[in-house]
């Protein structure tokens, strides 16, 4: 179920403002809103970005607020409301922490976005972190792994072609209740897991449309995409929709398009659009679908430029 260009670097990227961890938010997102959001999906959209992607988490217990922030939109509104303000890019739940809530409420949901947005889902979902937002939903942290296995396998149930999907699993099961409207995509929309533990390669090969590594060095990431390659080719011995391929993603070093006049911090990828693309082509070589850019900026209107200059000079030479 290969969803974006077969053989070619794809990119997309993680919306701003919509999750305001210190870890990553610029210092502009803090008084920014739906405006500055729209403005930015609407370049991705006019840009060729395959899809913009929105985090997921309840609520941010006091212990990780200072790191995390609490600022964290709801992905579901937050892409149903792009939805509607784009035409092309694709939306992305990174990531869904799809085990604190019943298959059937995430699959109504992300089903009806799909359907409203005329097939541009994809559904990344992931474990989960957070052990005080599992307590207070009153779902197991510690079996947060096999719920989620469990949990993905319900979900494609429920967001295929039946109407009247049937399942059943240890801890889910339906059958004989309808659910309509239906995703516009067909079979399914694809559904990418996210995490780079060992449990989360194995959860992407033997279970996932595509993978979302959180981040990894690129020296960790080699070895990360020949194990996945390996499980995969060992899934598909048992189950039919794992005989194509993965879809592997990654997400890039910070870039900034030219030479910035203030500081964006040592790791941030510099220079003209062919040496950037020159080194984002590694991701390419190590066996890379999709990169996942991040670009700094001061305020919106740098971020959107930025965009716009990558998709100016960077795009035209990552498949060089």
């Amino acid at each position: 179920m290969r969803v974006l260009p077969k053989g070619r670097l794809s990119y997309g990227m993680q919306l701003p403002v919509q999750s305001q961890s210190t870890l990553y938010a610029e210092g502009w997102e803090a008084e920014a809103g739906p405006a500055e959001l729209v403005a930015v999906a609407r370049a991705a959209d006019r840009l060729g970005f395959a899809y913009i992607g929105c985090c997921d988490h309840v609520a941010i217990p006091r212990r990780l607020a200072a790191a995390m922030g609490t600022v964290w939109y709801d992905p579901v509104a937050t892409l149903a409301y792009l939805a509607a303000a784009t035409t092309r890019v694709r939306l992305l739940s990174h990531v869904a922490v799809a085990a604190l809530r019943h298959p059937l409420l995430t699959a109504k949901q992300y089903a009806t976005l799909d359907h409203l947005s005329g097939g541009r889902l994809i559904l990344g979902v992931g474990a989960g972190h957070v052990a005080e937002e599992f307590a207070a939903l009153g779902v197991d942290f510690h079996a947060r792994g096999a719920l989620l296995d469990e949990t993905i396998d319900a979900l494609k149930a429920a967001l295929g072609p039946e109407e009247f999907p049937e399942f059943a699993g240890e801890r889910f099961a339906f059958d004989g209740l309808g659910q309509a409207p239906r995703p516009a995509q067909r079979p399914r929309p694809p559904v990418w897991v996210g995490g780079s533990s060992p449990a989360a390669v194995r959860r992407a090969a033997a279970r996932g449309d595509g993978w979302l590594p959180q981040g990894d060095p690129r020296d960790l990431l080699a070895g990360r995409i020949v194990r996945l390659r390996a499980l995969r080719e060992r899934a598909a011995e048992h189950d039919p929709d794992c005989a194509e391929p993965a879809e592997i993603g990654a997400i890039t070093e910070p870039c900034y398009i030219g030479e910035p006049t203030w500081r964006v911090g040592r790791r941030t990828l510099c220079g003209g659009g062919e040496r950037i693309a020159d080194s984002l082509r590694g991701y390419a070589a190590l066996g890379v679908d999709q990169i996942q850019v991040r670009f700094r900026s001061r305020n919106v209107h740098e971020l959107t430029d930025q965009m716009a200059a990558f998709a100016a000079t960077v795009a035209p030479h990552l498949n060089d």
